[in-house]
C-alpha cells in the first residue's frame, strides 16, 4: 500500500479560452509540483501569488514545493497520507518537511509532526480517515468532513488501514 501512496498523483485540468475566444480545456496534465515522502505525498495543483488574481491568469507554481503559499496568495494542495503503521518506525517527518522547504518546522519527540504556519487552511477529506491532532485534543475526519486550521500548532495522523486523501486550500494569513 505504501507504494500506492508514494505513486499518488493529481490530474490538473484547466479551462481557459481557445484561439476563437471560446471556453476550452487549455491544460490537462499530472501535477508537476509534487513530492512523495514517507508520511505524505503532496501534489500542488494551483497557486496564485495574490488575490484578487486575474481570472485567466496562469498558476504561479514553479515546480518547487513550499510549505505555505506566497504572502497574500493561495495554494491548492492534494495530499495523500499513508497509514501511520507504514512509516512510524522509520520516522519520516524530517524528509516531509524538507520536501516543502520547511526544515525548521518543529519536530520533537512525542510531538513529531507538529507545526504551525501563517495560513488559514481549509482541508476536506475525500477518501479514508485522518485525525487532526492539536495540543489539547484531536478530531477524527471522514470523507466529506472539512477542517479549518487557523495557524495553530497541529499534526496529522492516519490510524486507519487505507490512505487518506485530503484537498487543502491554503490562504496566506497574518498574526
Amino acid at each position: 500500500m505504501a507504494s500506492s501512496v508514494s505513486d499518488f498523483t493529481s490530474r490538473v485540468v484547466v479551462a481557459g479560452l481557445n484561439e476563437d475566444g471560446r471556453s476550452a480545456v487549455v491544460v490537462d496534465e499530472v501535477a508537476q509540483t509534487r513530492a512523495p515522502t514517507p508520511v505524505v505525498t503532496i501534489n500542488d495543483v494551483w497557486q496564485v501569488d495574490a488575490v484578487p488574481c486575474p481570472v485567466l491568469g496562469d498558476s504561479t507554481l514553479s515546480g518547487t514545493l513550499d510549505l505555505v503559499p506566497p504572502k497574500g496568495g493561495v495554494l491548492v494542495r492534494v495530499a495523500a497520507f499513508p497509514p501511520d503503521a507504514e512509516w512510524q518506525d522509520g520516522g519520516g517527518y524530517d524528509e516531509a518537511f524538507s520536501a516543502v522547504g520547511a526544515e525548521e518546522a518543529a519536530v520533537d519527540g512525542e510531538d513529531a509532526g507538529f507545526h504551525a504556519t501563517d495560513t488559514v487552511d481549509v482541508g476536506t477529506v475525500v477518501a479514508g480517515e485522518l485525525h487532526a491532532v492539536l495540543e489539547d485534543g484531536e478530531v477524527l475526519l471522514r470523507p466529506g468532513d472539512t477542517f479549518v486550521q487557523r495557524g495553530t500548532r497541529h499534526a496529522w495522523s492516519n490510524r486507519g488501514d487505507e490512505p487518506a486523501i485530503v484537498v487543502f486550500t491554503m490562504v496566506s494569513a497574518t498574526r
